[in-house]
């Protein structure tokens, strides 16, 4: 309220892309990712840190976060016209085909078996349509309790399925006065001429997928980090080490993450539609000073605009700057005995769960989901289906009804635009190659001699 539009700005993009790299921090160390993006980080990251390679770990999600978002603020500065474009030709039937592409990521994150991964999904969107239904308004699985009307916020599901499920796991396991892991003294967090070969290329397509992604109002961070690790396993030469500290996986879903910082701003300056939920609150900083974002804002506010987009840049240098050098200290967490570790994360669970609405029935809530995450572990059922799920469900129900109703029920609106095809020739093709590979894993397993 009291900087001018300038200062306010780079202080919420500060908050906004150190926010993006933070969050990997906590998934890495102690599985418990810090904002829902970072789940996918999550999935090698902390695998990696049980190896012992918690500063490689780190440095890498550090540089590729850096990486992504020094392209998206080159996007942002060179291509945000015509990117902005296309983000116009985008409608609901789009949009649907873009959510339910997102979805067949499920295969690269449901473990060994992809059946279970489509029922935690299932179960994720099943939990999505708890609360008002977005094109009636009439209420859905509430059961009369007031407190379900808005449904549940991704913030505290996400307290659930992995920071308390794993300190119920921790508990279990873990005796009282033991480590987490440690830090391994011959893990210096230096990254190999040979990982940085095989990190250029799945990071250099997150840096596309994140970008594209972000200019897309309402996708957001998680459906880039996941979209950008199913590819980045798809294309490996190793895809067996994903899901067991791959250094494609963490590279490709931390670029993919911060890519999107700097694309969401593109549709917010040019259109006036934030990209996300933070972008929005960037909105109103620019509503404060008296500056309307919209294709004229460029026209007469060109220096300001162009001061913003450069700081960017700087943004992103300071966050490198500051990992860089704090790194060390952050891993020494996973030092810290499990005896005074654990409370403090569940108090720090409690906290963020009231924090969010001011109510004590998300602190219920995230103990439920704690509960059922702890269950479908035991029961080897994977929770990041879940978490996908939550993402997509709302968007995904919302423009496929949408579409419906315009179409007058007509399914062919979704092939009624070049974009639409793309997406459909996409999803075939990825849905045959998963199957495929599928019917060649059960073939080669079939095929292996039985000792004895």
């Amino acid at each position: 309220y009291t900087l001018g539009p300038i200062q306010s700005f780079m202080f919420l993009l500060g908050i906004y892309c150190a926010g993006g790299y933070g969050g990997s921090i906590s998934a890495i160390l102690i599985h418990t990712p810090g904002t829902p993006h970072a789940a996918a980080t999550m999935l090698d990251g902390y695998p990696m840190c049980q190896k012992g390679q918690a500063r490689k770990a780190m440095n890498i999600a550090l540089q590729a976060s850096t990486f992504g978002g020094f392209a998206s603020a080159f996007a942002l500065l060179f291509f945000a016209p015509q990117v902005a474009k296309f983000a116009q030709k985008m409608g609901t039937p789009e949009y649907f085909l873009v959510c339910l592409f997102g979805l067949t990521i499920i295969a690269g994150v449901s473990g060994k078996s992809l059946i279970k991964g489509i029922i935690s999904c299932c179960f994720g969107l099943f939990v999505s349509t708890i609360g008002i239904d977005p094109m009636t308004g009439s209420t859905r699985f509430i059961f009369s309790n007031i407190n379900l009307y808005s449904g549940f916020d991704l913030v505290i599901c996400l307290i659930g399925l992995f920071a308390l499920s794993e300190v119920l796991a921790k508990s279990k396991k873990s005796d009282a006065n033991t480590k987490t892991h440690g830090l391994s003294k011959t893990d210096t967090g230096k990254i190999s001429k040979a990982e940085y070969k095989r990190m250029t290329l799945p990071s250099c397509i997150s840096a596309v997928i994140g970008i594209i992604i972000g200019i897309i109002p309402g996708t957001g961070a998680s459906m880039a980090s996941f979209f950008s690790y199913n590819v980045a396993k798809s294309i490996s030469r190793h895809p067996e080490e994903f899901g067991h500290g791959s250094v494609e996986a963490i590279a490709a879903a931390e670029t993919a993450n911060n890519a999107v910082t700097g694309a969401t701003l593109i549709p917010l300056l040019t259109m006036g539609i934030p990209g996300d939920g933070c972008v929005a609150i960037m909105l109103g900083a620019l509503m404060i000073n008296g500056l309307t974002p919209g294709p004229n804002l460029f026209r007469d506010h060109g220096p300001v605009m162009y001061a913003i987009m450069i700081g960017l840049l700087f943004v992103n240098l300071f966050m490198f700057i500051q990992g860089k050098y704090l790194t060390g200290l952050f891993a020494k967490i996973i030092n810290v005995p499990v005896s005074i570790l654990t409370p403090i994360i569940v108090i720090f669970c409690y906290a963020g769960a009231f924090s969010v609405n001011s109510s004590t029935f998300d602190i219920g809530t995230v103990i439920v989901f704690a509960i059922i995450a702890y269950i479908m572990n035991r029961l080897d059922f994977p929770t990041i289906p879940v978490l996908l799920g939550l993402v997509l469900g709302d968007l995904t129900e919302e423009n496929f009804r949408r579409s419906l109703i315009l179409s007058d029920g007509d399914w062919r609106i979704f092939a009624s635009s070049p974009i639409c095809i793309v997406f459909l020739i996409l999803l075939a093709v990825t849905v045959a190659t998963i199957l495929y590979g599928k019917v060649k894993a059960a073939k080669s397993t079939q095929g292996v001699p039985q000792n004895g």
